[in-house]
């Protein structure tokens, strides 16, 4: 029960850590003004590993591949934890195999908080727009949601916009179909200890 506990909070920390690394990633790509609180928040609370990775991991094509690798490690660690804290069966860390099915599980975990960030972006601005559509938070979550509500915006009946419905449930397919099958998949590929 309490190697559960454990295990929980820390995925819980580490997961959470990764989000604020990948909203301050797609904040980049989408070009959201950096003085807006939100991203001054997120530059805030990871410039402490960002900038020391910069200068090892360089851009790529002008993305920001430090703070995607940094998101990648904190995943990784996360799933080493909980491989650690596993009270049922004991895992070969040594084996090749293990750590390359522990590296696409935390790409698979990245896929998984991107998905997460997009559905969350996506409510808040669909209650916004009823509520209040002049908030400050309307640009950047625009600038974060338009690209993936695009295809969807004819997608309108009596004036309403269908596209974040549209969006949302594709989203819901995707994180309950084909995600936990290659999750499963990847853990069963983690060798055992002998």
């Amino acid at each position: 029960m309490i190697y559960q506990t454990l295990q929980f909070l820390i995925r819980t920390v580490f997961e959470l850590f990764a989000l604020v690394l990948l909203l301050r990633f797609y904040l980049q790509v989408a070009r959201a003004p950096f003085n807006h609180p939100l991203a001054q928040f997120s530059m805030a609370l990871t410039n402490f590993l960002v900038l020391k990775a910069r200068r090892v991991i360089p851009s790529v094509k002008s993305y920001d591949a430090a703070t995607l690798g940094i998101a990648w490690v904190v995943l990784l660690i996360a799933n080493v934890a909980s491989l650690l804290l596993n009270a049922v069966m004991a895992y070969d860390l040594v084996a090749p195999q293990t750590w390359l099915a522990l590296g696409l599980l935390a790409v698979l975990d990245l896929f998984r908080l991107s998905l997460y960030l997009l559905m969350g972006a996506v409510l808040v601005q669909a209650v916004l727009s009823w509520v209040n559509p002049y908030n400050p938070l309307t640009p950047i979550l625009d600038a974060l949601t338009r690209p993936y509500l695009k295809p969807f915006r004819r997608a309108q009946v009596g004036g309403v916009d269908l596209s974040p419905l549209i969006l949302l449930l594709i989203i819901q397919v995707i994180l309950s179909a084909p995600l936990p099958y290659l999750e499963w998949g990847l853990l069963s590929q983690l060798k055992p200890a002998l």
